[in-house]
Order: C-alpha cells, then sequence, then structure tokens
C-alpha cells in the first residue's frame, strides 16, 4: 500500500485563507441565527400566553366581588305564606317581594308614582323575595321584628357598581349658583362663566364627532353621486336613463342635506355662546345638592335649565362647596341603567347602604338564568362525575390493552393492524366520538329502517342523555388511545433485562409483567392517563352531541343524574346577552384553567416521586 505524504503546509495554508475565514463566519452567523429564532419563538409564544392569562383573570376580577343593598325589613308574613315556612320541604319558600320593595321605597325616601316604583324595583335582583324568604325559614323567629337584610342588586347595577360603565366625574364646580322655579320639576340655574366649563368641552366633543359622522355620510353620498353621474353618461336605454336621474337627485339631496347638516353643526360647536339642548346621546350632566339632584336639559355659557330627579332639599342662591355639577359620559341611550336609577344608588353609596362582599355565590350557586345569581357548582359536581367515570373505564382497560399488547400479543398482521388503528383513533376529532355516543349509547342503531339494538346504556337508566354516565363513556372512549399510546412508550422504555432477570429466577410471564414491568413502568403510565384526563376535562364538542349542555339548575347526586359540565357552561354562557355573563366565563375558564395546570402538575411530580434509573 503506498503511502500518501499530507501536505500540512498547504492545508494550514488553506485553513488560514481568506475563503476559510468567511466559511467561519458565516457558519458562525448561522448558528447565532438559530439561536436568535428560537429565542424569538420562546419570546411569542410567552408574550401571546400572558396576554391571554391577562385577558381571562382581567375579566374574572371584575365578578370576584357583588352588591347588595342593606335594608331593615318588618318581617310580617301572610297565612299562605306561614304554610311554606312550616313546610318540611327547603324547596318551597315564601316569596317575601313585597316587604323587600317596600323597605327600599322607605330607604329611597321618594313618592314615586307607578313607573318610578317599577324603577325602583328594578334594582334589586329578581330573587331578592326569595332570598329574605329562605333566611325566615331557615330561623322563623325572625318574623314579628325588624330585619337587616342585603338585598342583592340586578346584574346591570353590579356592572355599574364594578365600574363597567365609568363614573360620575366633575363637570366644572366653581363659584355660587342660583336655582329658579319653573312649570312643574323644572328649574333655571344661573351660573359664572367659569362654572361647567368640563360639560360643556364634552358636549362640544359630542358635537364634534357628530359632525364627523355628518361629513362622513356626506363624501359617501358624493362617491355614490358621481359613480351613478358616469353611469347616467354611458346609458343608452331611456328607462335606465330615467332610473339613474331618480338616484342621482337623491344622492345630491342627502349629501346637500348631510354637508348642511355638517355645518350646522360644527357652527355650535365651535361657538362659544352656543346654547345646547341635552339629548339621550349626550353626557348624562347633574347638579347634586346633598341628597337632591337636578338633571340638566339645556346648557348654555352662564344659564342652564333642568328637571328635579330628586327633591332639593334648598334653591335660591348656594355658595361654591353646596352644590357639585357632575357628569357621566357614556349617554344613558348606550345604557341599561338609566340616570334616574343611577343617582339612586349614588344616594344610597353615600348613606353608607351599599355593601360589597367577595362572590362565594358564583362558586357555591349552580346556573341560573339571572346573571347575578348565576355559578359554576353545579357545573363542577357535573365534570366531577364525568371524570370519576372517564377514568374508571379508560384507565383499567388503557393499561390492560397496553400490556397485553406490549407483552403477550404475537407480533403478526392483526397486531400491526390494531396498533395502526389505535394511532388514527388519537388523531380522530372529539366530535366524532360524541356522535359515536348518541348514535350507540343513546339512540340506538337502526340498518334498513330494523332496530339492531337500543341505546346500550337505557338498560342502565330510562333516559342517559345528559348525563356523567354517557358524558363519560365518551369521553373515555376518547381517552384510552392515547393512554395507550403513553402507557405502551412505557411499558417499552423499562428495560430488557429486568424482564430477563425475573423469567431466569423462575416467574411466569404474567409474574414478571404485574410484580416488576408494570411498577416500573407505572410513572409514565400515570403522566400519561392524567395528560389524557386534563385533556378530556377541557372537551366539549363531544360532550354537547350527547346533551350536557341543558339548563341544569341542581347540581347531580351521582353519575345518573342530569348534570352540566365546565366547558359546556363556559360555551353556554358565552352566547348570553347580558354583559355580566362575560365576567362570568372568564372565571369559569380561570378555574378550569387552574384544574388543568394542578392535573399537569400532578402528572409531572408522580413521574419524578416514582420514577427510576437504571
Amino acid at each position: 500500500m503506498t503511502e500518501q505524504m499530507i501536505d500540512m503546509a498547504g492545508l494550514s495554508a488553506k485553513h488560514a485563507s481568506v475563503e476559510a475565514a468567511h466559511r467561519v463566519k458565516r457558519r458562525h452567523w448561522a448558528e447565532f441565527r438559530l439561536r436568535a429564532y428560537g429565542i424569538l419563538a420562546i419570546a411569542v409564544a410567552v408574550i401571546a400566553l400572558l396576554i391571554l392569562i391577562y385577558t381571562i383573570f382581567a375579566k374574572a376580577l371584575s365578578v370576584t366581588h357583588e352588591h347588595y343593598i342593606s335594608l331593615t325589613v318588618d318581617v310580617e308574613v301572610t297565612d299562605r305564606q306561614m304554610k311554606r315556612v312550616e313546610d318540611p320541604n327547603p324547596r318551597l319558600l315564601p316569596n317575601l317581594n313585597k316587604l323587600v320593595r317596600g323597605s327600599l321605597k322607605e330607604t329611597a325616601g321618594a313618592d314615586l308614582d307607578r313607573k318610578g316604583r317599577k324603577q325602583l324595583n328594578a334594582l334589586l335582583s329578581t330573587d331578592a323575595g326569595l332570598e329574605l324568604g329562605k333566611a325566615v325559614k331557615a330561623d322563623p323567629a325572625l318574623i314579628g321584628g325588624p330585619l337587616r337584610f342585603d338585598a342583592l342588586l340586578d346584574d346591570q347595577l353590579q356592572l355599574y357598581l364594578g365600574g363597567a360603565f365609568g363614573t360620575l366625574e366633575d363637570a366644572g364646580t366653581e363659584g355660587e349658583i342660583t336655582i329658579t322655579s319653573g312649570d312643574d320639576d323644572s328649574v333655571t340655574i344661573d351660573f359664572a362663566p367659569a362654572a361647567m366649563t368640563e360639560a360643556r368641552a364634552a358636549v362640544q366633543q359630542d358635537r364634534a364627532l357628530e359632525a364627523r359622522n355628518a361629513r362622513r355620510s356626506a363624501r359617501d353620498q358624493a362617491r355614490a353621486f358621481d359613480e351613478t353621474e358616469a353611469a347616467l353618461a354611458n346609458a343608452a336605454d331611456e328607462a335606465d336613463r330615467q332610473t339613474l336621474q331618480t338616484s342621482l337627485d337623491s344622492y345630491r339631496a342627502a349629501r346637500d342635506q348631510a354637508n348642511q347638516r355638517a355645518e350646522q353643526i360644527e357652527a355650535q360647536a365651535n361657538n362659544v355662546a352656543a346654547i345646547f339642548t341635552l339629548r339621550e346621546d349626550d353626557p348624562s350632566i347633574f347638579i347634586q345638592i346633598n341628597r337632591g339632584w337636578i338633571k340638566l336639559t339645556q346648557l348654555g355659557p352662564d344659564r342652564a335649565t333642568g328637571v328635579i330627579m330628586d327633591p332639593l332639599t334648598e334653591m335660591g342662591t348656594l355658595a361654591s362647596g353646596d352644590w357639585t355639577a357632575l357628569m357621566f359620559e357614556r349617554p344613558e341611550a348606550e345604557r341599561k341603567i338609566n340616570d334616574r336609577q343611577m343617582l339612586w344608588l349614588e344616594n344610597f353609596k353615600r348613606a353608607g347602604k351599599i355593601e360589597s362582599m367577595f362572590n362565594w355565590r358564583l362558586l357555591q350557586s349552580s346556573d341560573s338564568s339571572n346573571a347575578e345569581l348565576a355559578g359554576i357548582w353545579g357545573a363542577l359536581v357535573g365534570s366531577f362525575w364525568t371524570m370519576i367515570v372517564t377514568f374508571l373505564l379508560a384507565f383499567p382497560i388503557g393499561v390492560m390493552a397496553s400490556i397485553y399488547l406490549e407483552e403477550f400479543a404475537p407480533k403478526n398482521k392483526v397486531t400491526e393492524l390494531i396498533e395502526v388503528n389505535i394511532n388514527n383513533l388519537a388523531a380522530v376529532p372529539s366530535i366524532v366520538f360524541g356522535l359515536l355516543g348518541i348514535t350507540v349509547l343513546i339512540t340506538g342503531v337502526k340498518l334498513f329502517g330494523t332496530d339492531l339494538f337500543d341505546g346500550i346504556l337505557k338498560s342502565i337508566t330510562e333516559d342517559p342523555r345528559s348525563t356523567p354516565l354517557a358524558g363519560g363513556v365518551v369521553l373515555a372512549l376518547m381517552s384510552l388511545p392515547t393512554i395507550i399510546i403513553a402507557s405502551r412508550a412505557s411499558i417499552k422504555a423499562v428495560p430488557p433485562s429486568i424482564r430477563d432477570a425475573a423469567l431466569g429466577l423462575g416467574a411466569s410471564r404474567l409474574q414478571t409483567a404485574s410484580h416488576h414491568v408494570l411498577p416500573l413502568a407505572m410513572p409514565g403510565i400515570l403522566t400519561g392517563s392524567i395528560i389524557a384526563m386534563a385533556q378530556a376535562l377541557g372537551e366539549t364538542a363531544p360532550l354537547i352531541i350527547v346533551g350536557m349542555n341543558a339548563f341544569i339548575q341542581d347540581p347531580p347526586g351521582d353519575p345518573l343524574d342530569k348534570a352540566n359540565v365546565l366547558p359546556s357552561l363556559i360555551y353556554l354562557w358565552n352566547n348570553q346577552s347580558e354583559r355580566l355573563f362575560d365576567g362570568k366565563t372568564a372565571m369559569a375558564i380561570a378555574v378550569l384553567l387552574i384544574f388543568l395546570v394542578l392535573m399537569n402538575t400532578l402528572a409531572v411530580l408522580l413521574r419524578k416521586r416514582f420514577e427510576r434509573r437504571w
């Protein structure tokens, strides 16, 4: 064999050349880019996660407290109500709404007509009378005496007190004012030019925005006018020309009208001496004198007119400090709580009648059509029973199937086909399992008009729809492939020497699998099973298919009772129109995320606790 001489000097010169330096530089730059891309990807993922968490928990914090009004109620019941108090059925409660509303009217201290009483009563939750009836039934000794009762406020009032609509702000309290009585409840207010400046600025800004919208509408009409004019110039048919001419005249009139309206509004907005007539879509402006309130209907540079919303304690000339100008920027037309209700609440707040408490109701109550009464307890219990059924079915079946496939099953085409189908089932959309569940478990299967069999679960319960049993079976079917795959991987990871040693000492294959292989593989099996259960806990589609999105008020006592689950409750609340449900939906999502994090943390701890190294 001929020896080959290596030219070390030439090799060194090659690696020290300019081209070699460029190669090294490009390699280092490529490595730097790869690291930068990885760090950027991690940063984007972390930022997205933080935004998600912030969005959910920021909304959830808005419903952590609920608001009550403290009332003193003289508890007097009728004979019919007394029968409900004495009835042993805990669900049969006397409705004491009349007592609660009477106490509220006394607290408001106003002489109200029918419409006013209706608006005042709307401050309270619809179940306030039943809440009082529940307290009286628990302690009949309360009957006949005065009782302090904290009545839950309506959902819109909960939002207002939580700051969802905004707050009352100073509108320009400056100098003294003179209040002159007019017809009915109207008054005229004279004030110094330096007063009410914030109120006028807000109204001027509102008018300027209205003028911009009018200009935008005029531009749209002008654009339509130009397009129609071009079409008219090219039209040959006389009928088409007449139609286009009519449209052209309509667009011209609308354009001119919008421009004229914009000019008028702009002139008023820029005129320091303008007198603004306040509408429902303008900010609400008030003058407060002790417990009395005036709502302004017209606002000028030094004079305003208004109507008395709550009786005034004094009129005439008031010095600075004896009155306050307040403004609520969100117009009355854009909120479900009107000005009169808002002012009652403000008076109650100043009198110390409004109480804020931690919202235990959200965690202790079940679903309700009233947003302020709705809670997640029933859904939590339903999720618990569903997960129990899922675990009791999926875990033993999945582990036994894994042991058989890894330790006992012959390696042939049949087992290969089974393995392929298990892997494919793990990728099947969850809603398919829901369709399978409702067909096989609940409604049964028909072929060519012939009933092959009725719903399998109907032999256990007459109507399995909406029960944790049906939901648990469906989720167990969905979780089985994940548990089997994870368990097989854990069993396969056990060193063959463990099996050989056990078999060499005379253990049977069953003893080897159960006494040696399974304990060593258990950390991985538990980890995979818990992850599969966490995935099942957050599933919605298959449970909706089997009916677990129904309105259920009472928590289930066992897997055969009708129930709802937390993901389905989130879906239902998200479709509600009441805004308070937004915060409650976020809170339910936060609770679900906490459970998922705890389950995944448990999986990590179990792996670390039982993991063995060889």
